[in-house]
C-alpha cells in the first residue's frame, strides 16, 4: 500500500499522462461528435503519442479505451455510436498505464453550452473533490474525508453515489483502500505517507440510487436526474497531498464563500 519513491516516480509520470489526454481531448467535445469518435482519438493519442496503455481496454472485459458518462449516466458508460447535442454533459475518465504503473482521472465537459443547473450540479462536483483533496495528509481518516465530501453536496442539495467509490492504486488499477465519499469522522483508514488512491465523488440532482444497464457495465441514476464527477489521483506526502494527475490550469483553492465543510 505504501509506494517506494521509485514507484511514486512511476506513478507520477503516468498520473502526468493521464492528465494531458484529457487537456487534448477538450478541444473535441463539441455538438455532433460520437462517444466512440472521443475513444478512437484518444486511443491514438494515448498508444501512438504517449507510447503508454489505455487501461481500461479489455479491463474485466471492457470493450473501450475511456469511460464516457454522458447526462445521467453516472460512470462506466461505453463509447458508442452516441452523438453528443448542445447542452449535454460528459464526464471522460482516462486511465493510463506507463512502465506498469496506473494514473486515473476524469473531468467533467461541456457539450456546447450547459443548462444553469448542470453547469452548478459540475461546479459542485469539483468542489467536493478540491475538499476531499485538502484534507489529504499523515493522521487524517477516511472517514473524515468522505464525510466533509457529503456534507458539502447535500448542503447544496445534491447526492452523492454510494454504490460506487474511490480506490487504491499504483502497479493495480485498483488496489485497497476503498475511498468512500461519504463517512463518520475520526472512523476508517488513517493515512500515511507514500499512500496513492483516487479521490472521486459522484453527484446527482435527484436520488442517489443507481442502477447497471445490461451491458454490466454502464451506470445510470435511477431518476434519470443529471449526475456529475471529477477524479483525481492523490500521494500522501509527509506534509499534506500531491495532486499526480494535476492539470496545469488548477490550483484547488479551497477559498471561495460557497464552500462550508
Amino acid at each position: 500500500m505504501i509506494k517506494s519513491a521509485e514507484e511514486i516516480e512511476k506513478m507520477r509520470t503516468a498520473g502526468k499522462l493521464a492528465a494531458q489526454v484529457l487537456d487534448m481531448i477538450e478541444p473535441h467535445v463539441v455538438p455532433g461528435i460520437t462517444t466512440e469518435e472521443l475513444d478512437n482519438i484518444c486511443h491514438s493519442y494515448i498508444v501512438e503519442c504517449q507510447h503508454a496503455i489505455p487501461a481500461p481496454l479489455n479491463y474485466r472485459g471492457f470493450p473501450k479505451s475511456i469511460c464516457t458518462s454522458v447526462n445521467h449516466v453516472v460512470c462506466h458508460g461505453i463509447p458508442s455510436a452516441k452523438v453528443l447535442k448542445q447542452g449535454d454533459i460528459i464526464n471522460i475518465d482516462i486511465t493510463v498505464i506507463k512502465d506498469e504503473y496506473h494514473g486515473d482521472t476524469s473531468k467533467m465537459f461541456y457539450v456546447g453550452k450547459p443548462s444553469v443547473k448542470a453547469e452548478r450540479l459540475s461546479k459542485t462536483a469539483y468542489e467536493c473533490l478540491c475538499i476531499g483533496i485538502n484534507m489529504v495528509k499523515p493522521g487524517t481518516r477516511l472517514g473524515d474525508i468522505g464525510y466533509a465530501i457529503s456534507r458539502h453536496a447535500e448542503n447544496n442539495n445534491y447526492s452523492i453515489v454510494r454504490d460506487y467509490c474511490g480506490h487504491g492504486i499504483g502497479r493495480q488499477f485498483h488496489e485497497e483502500p476503498q475511498v468512500l465519499h461519504y463517512g463518520t469522522p475520526n472512523t476508517g483508514l488513517e493515512l500515511q505517507a507514500g499512500m496513492t488512491f483516487t479521490i472521486e465523488p459522484m453527484l446527482n440532482i435527484g436520488k442517489r440510487d443507481v442502477k447497471l444497464l445490461q451491458d454490466d457495465w454502464t451506470v445510470v441514476t435511477k431518476d434519470k436526474s443529471l449526475s456529475a464527477q471529477w477524479e483525481h489521483t492523490i500521494l500522501v506526502t509527509s506534509f499534506g497531498f500531491d495532486v499526480l494527475t494535476k492539470r496545469p490550469d488548477e490550483v484547488f483553492n479551497l477559498g471561495s464563500s460557497d464552500i462550508s465543510v
